[in-house]
């Protein structure tokens, strides 16, 4: 696979009904990893409820510095806090809302920082994005 954007995520975009400018302060956006035993990657995913809760191991908080530059998404290396959890194959960026059958689905990543696939350890752990940035549209 590769890494990608959900289309559910750029047809909302297209549409003007994501609600959410992804460069915002304002917009919580987060990284879970995904132990990929127990999640598949489907197009037609839209929302995290979508991937199942025991695929879902430890998530990282806000992610900051995060800008939108010509289509260019970046931001801050995000950091996840004593994680726990099923061994991680991959990674899925999302807004969180506070509730999974609202919290949308970005960008799914099935190749990342090196140590993957990753055993949550107890040890924080950083994903390192690319310093020209995360991903383009």
């Amino acid at each position: 696979m590769a890494n990608l954007w959900y289309p559910k995520f750029k047809a909302a975009l297209l549409k003007n009904a994501v609600g959410y400018d992804l460069s915002s302060a304002g917009t919580n956006v987060r990284v879970v990893m995904i132990d990929l035993a127990d999640y598949t990657y489907n197009a037609a995913h839209e929302f995290l409820s979508d991937a199942p809760v025991a695929a879902r191991g430890s998530t990282t908080g806000p992610m900051g510095g995060k800008v939108v530059t010509n289509g260019l998404f970046a931001a801050g290396n995000p950091v996840f806090i004593a994680p726990s959890g099923d061994q991680s194959e991959a990674q899925i960026v999302y807004i969180d809302t506070g509730a999974d059958a609202t919290s949308r689905l970005v960008l799914f990543f099935d190749t990342f920082s090196s140590g993957a696939p990753y055993t949550p350890s107890g040890i924080d752990f950083a994903i390192h994005w690319n310093p020209s940035g995360i991903a383009q549209l």
